[in-house]
């Protein structure tokens, strides 16, 4: 696990070449000076050699004999939610630390299992929200003096229909809107209120043809009587933000989730008579992710916390889904 310099370096793999990987993990891992990526596996040998020579590593012919190789020591995998169970407790049996594209799996079962295989096994376990590593929401959280008493917590992340064929639109993938965009703002929210979250209520728009939610709205409280509005779907405009309703203000974070590394995030305080328009600098949210969890693989930092907000996490989705009133896709409720 360390290079010439005898600075701690994590050697990973990545299983499967996603758009994610393709487009943002991959080009952090090669550039990330705690991290150097060795190998790149896929089902379809061709398209692993290609990419692998763009992002110097080796290439590699199915997900297996990537995890059979000595000299990984982590995996990134951006497999569709359906497929995560099954490949994530492989890694783990593999001895390999593991981060995983959110969600970790498609149920609080499945979930539960891998939190316990990487528990007893001392492996790091790690979903990929992304957002919680950019400098704006500590940032934002240092504000909410400025906004009195939290009343509410609303949050929305929205965008335009996928491409037909995406596993998105598959059931046995693990598709649909709560666990593509949905958790986002469900992780938001675990991460602003404090305690736990009871589920009031929940509307999934289902299409009658795939069978996946596609759309939906969650109502969330804490004991205390704070409410957390939250809305998802792959049938909006672009929409990614969180708002924060207090005694004395609103706060608001138009860019939440997916801000570029050169975006310079805007965060918009309303107060009585008194707009507040705050630019915040850039922040590399994908490069600092990979901080945490090669520090969390190479030092075991925090891992206990990160297995207890993964099991919140599935249990919040769980119990989001449970709850649920199911309106077919085009149907009006009664």
């Amino acid at each position: 696990m360390s290079e010439d310099t005898g600075r701690p370096v994590l050697r990973m793999g990545v299983l499967g070449c996603a758009d994610i990987a393709v487009r943002r993990i991959l080009p952090a891992l090669a550039e990330h000076r705690s991290v150097r990526l060795v190998a790149l596996a896929s089902r379809d040998g061709a398209r692993a050699e290609c990419l692998a020579r763009r992002f110097g590593c080796a290439a590699v012919t199915g997900y297996q004999a990537l995890l059979d190789r000595d000299d990984v020591d982590a995996v990134y995998v951006p497999l569709p939610p359906g497929m995560h169970h099954e490949w994530v407790a492989r890694a783990l049996t593999a001895g390999k630390h593991v981060l995983v594209e959110k969600p970790l799996s498609t149920t609080y079962a499945q979930s539960a299992e891998l939190v316990e295989t990487a528990a007893r096994l001392d492996l790091a376990l790690t979903e990929n929200f992304m957002f919680l590593h950019h400098s704006q929401h500590a940032a934002v959280r240092g504000m909410l003096g400025e906004i009195g008493e939290l009343r509410v917590f609303s949050s929305s992340f929205g965008v335009p229909p996928p491409d037909p064929a995406s596993f998105r639109h598959s059931v046995s993938l693990g598709g649909g809107a709560l666990l593509d965009v949905g958790v986002y703002p469900l992780r938001a929210a675990q991460l602003h209120l404090d305690g736990e979250l009871d589920v009031l209520g929940a509307c999934l728009r289902v299409d009658e043809r795939t069978g996946v939610d596609v759309a939906g709205s969650v109502l969330l409280s804490t004991a205390t009587g704070v409410t957390a509005q939250l809305d998802f779907g792959f049938q909006h405009s672009y929409r990614s933000t969180y708002a924060l309703w207090g005694s004395r203000g609103r706060l608001s974070v138009p860019r939440a989730f997916t801000p570029p590394r050169e975006h310079r995030p805007v965060v918009r305080i309303e107060q009585q008579d008194r707009l507040t328009e705050l630019t915040l600098p850039a922040d590399h949210q994908v490069g600092n992710a990979l901080d945490a969890f090669a520090k969390a693989a190479l030092s075991g930092t925090d891992r206990p916390g990160l297995r207890d907000a993964l099991l919140r996490q599935a249990l919040l989705v769980e119990q989001v889904r449970k709850a649920a009133r199911v309106v077919a896709h085009g149907e009006a409720p009664a």
